[in-house]
């Protein structure tokens, strides 16, 4: 048997690299929860999650899809992410996992007839004086969203892109207050007219 010379070169040996460390934790994250897609905003590179598992809709903005080959989430799709509990509310901090199997599928588009359109200018005659009303959600995707009256009554009240166009009020956020005049159509009320306060 032959023993290996000490004084001869022995070969570097390199250690094995050490595995990826999982995301640490940071301040204010939850537990991973698994929730769904309430609305996301391709355009503007955010959308909302719900989830029976947390108070509140999660935030989450499109970096955070970007390790899972995505800029955008379908609805309906459900996500498992860890939230973090920010000064705003809850925002995805990172997402584990997208199954797109129960998103909704995407609607065909068709152009309404005349007739199922509410016309905001017969309406005007039938609204009331403009009164406070902040903006609950509004997509522009899909050219409409709701706002809600402040401090009177959580009735959701329609608004059309076209109304804020022709207002000159411009894109509407969520949570921004405007002042409306409000009439009753055939589907609900429809906010006809806006301004800024």
């Amino acid at each position: 048997m032959r023993l290996p010379n000490p004084s001869a070169p022995q070969p570097e040996i390199s250690p094995a690299p050490a595995p990826a460390p999982a995301s640490a934790p940071e301040p204010g994250d939850l537990p991973p929860v698994r929730a769904q897609v309430k609305w996301f905003d391709a355009t503007r590179g955010f959308g909302f999650l719900v989830s029976d598992a947390v108070d509140g809709d999660i935030l989450i903005h499109f970096t955070v899809l970007r390790e899972h080959g995505r800029r955008s989430l379908p609805e309906g799709a459900v996500v498992e992410c860890i939230p973090q509990r920010l000064e705003r509310g809850l925002q995805a901090r990172k997402v584990l996992s997208i199954d797109a199997a129960a998103a909704a599928p995407p609607l065909p588009r068709r152009v309404p007839a005349a007739t199922d359109r509410a016309d905001r200018h017969a309406l005007a005659g039938q609204a009331g004086e403009f009164e406070t009303v902040e903006v609950k959600w509004f997509n522009r995707n899909k050219g409409y969203g709701f706002v809600v009256r402040v401090g009177v009554d959580a009735q959701d009240v329609f608004v059309h892109m076209e109304t804020a166009r022709q207002c000159g009020v411009g894109e509407l956020q969520q949570g921004q207050l405007l002042e409306a005049r409000i009439a009753e159509s055939a589907k609900g009320l429809t906010a006809v007219e806006l301004r800024l306060p």
